[in-house]
């Protein structure tokens, strides 16, 4: 562990120089490889005595030829997920514990589809100090997962009508091998036993409840880090809204880059776009929070009572107030993607695709039976073209 973090304060101090000699040496890449394919139509990631091109901000190409994306901002705006095949890894810190650790990921693909495989150990540093993932609804500390995969498709279409983005269906995968998580497993649920003094819960809450808690919305935000991150029981690491660390936060740099990939194959970008006036600016999301009274407080029918402030989910609503459809996505130059918010729904709502079965997860439904179906909702604004 001692040779790690003397490795990763190295690294640290030299990333700035080590990238302009890489640079200098052997084009970076930050995903557009030639590829080899196999009989069976594999793609070979890159690293494995293939050529590689292009561009990539903050990454540095070891002898091996995979990618350290230590604190990495993506630069690629390619919306083909095999452009990004190759081995990444990184070596980030648990602020909080003084604990290094190492992030794998690798990018494979098929003339069909792509394969994320990760530890979901993310490529920047996390747990400081204002987040609190031991205990409660925060979860436990981080811990790699083993068998983490995810495939999407690479020519993804547009559903009869969207997915709804339910605690059951994971919604993306960023390039950093760490899941999006939009819904929490908390809500109201004043007769439960772990009730606080809010009477709401922080995990055991499925589809079937009202009132689930929008952890980005709420005081605590669910004990997460500076990346809207935390873990649940477990030790899985996992965003509930932009990672913060994947792309640059101003508009200075231009258009933001492709960061990864809802479960239905459609891009997720950063915040920024170019609009029809030809100006650099954030998306905005088209929800609002409702206005007027949750109703009467109930513990029969749970209602939380009080006015709508955007605590739950179920306090907002799509008013096509701003530029994203109620997916949280838009049409840019013929292309469909979503795009990371400052406000609700932060980056997805529902998935305008038809998402991978490797983003389902059951959760336990009544009685306990695990319920793995894809819930539907009616269209309710197409995308916007810009």
């Amino acid at each position: 562990m001692v040779q790690k973090e003397i490795r990763r304060l190295t690294m640290k101090k030299n990333f700035s120089h080590q990238l302009t000699l890489s640079a200098a040496i052997v084009p970076l890449l930050f995903l557009a490889g030639c590829s080899s394919s196999d009989d069976d139509g594999a793609v070979s990631e890159a690293g494995n005595n293939t050529t590689t091109s292009g561009t990539m901000v903050n990454g540095v190409i070891q002898s091996d030829g995979s990618y350290d994306i230590y604190n990495a901002n993506f630069a690629e705006v390619s919306v083909d997920c095999a452009d990004y095949i190759n081995v990444y890894d990184a070596m980030p810190l648990d602020i909080q514990n003084s604990l290094t650790f190492d992030a794998d990921v690798t990018v494979t693909a098929t003339d069909t589809d792509c394969t994320i495989v990760s530890n979901s150990i993310p490529n920047h540093d996390f747990n400081d100090d204002s987040a609190a993932f031991a205990g409660g609804a925060a979860g436990s500390t981080i811990t790699a997962q083993e068998n983490f995969e995810h495939t999407i498709t690479r020519t993804p279409e547009f559903a009869s009508e969207p997915t709804f983005i339910t605690a059951n269906i994971k919604n993306g995968i960023f390039l950093n091998g760490v899941r999006l998580d939009i819904i929490s497993a908390g809500c109201y649920k004043p007769t439960d036993s772990a009730a606080d003094a809010n009477g709401e819960v922080g995990i055991g809450c499925t589809s079937d409840d009202s009132w689930i808690l929008d952890p980005l919305s709420t005081e605590s935000k669910f004990g997460a880090d500076l990346h809207n991150a935390h873990t649940q029981p477990g030790g899985l690491y996992h965003y509930h809204g932009s990672p913060l660390a994947m792309y640059d936060l101003t508009s200075g740099s231009g258009v933001s880059p492709v960061i990864g990939f809802a479960a239905d194959g459609f891009p997720i970008f950063g915040a920024f776009f170019e609009d029809d006036t030809g100006a650099i600016r954030e998306a905005v999301s088209g929800y609002t929070v409702r206005t007027g009274s949750r109703g009467v407080q109930s513990d029969s029918e749970p209602n939380p009572g009080g006015d709508y402030t955007g605590r739950y989910n179920d306090d907002w609503e799509f008013t096509d107030a701003g530029d994203l459809d109620a997916c949280n996505g838009m049409t840019v130059n013929g292309q469909y993607g979503y795009y990371v918010t400052s406000t609700y729904p932060w980056v997805i709502r529902c998935l305008m695709g038809t998402p991978s079965d490797s983003f389902a997860q059951p959760e336990a439904g009544p009685g306990g039976a695990p319920d793995g179906s894809f819930d539907q909702i009616t269209a309710r604004n197409a995308p916007h073209a810009h």
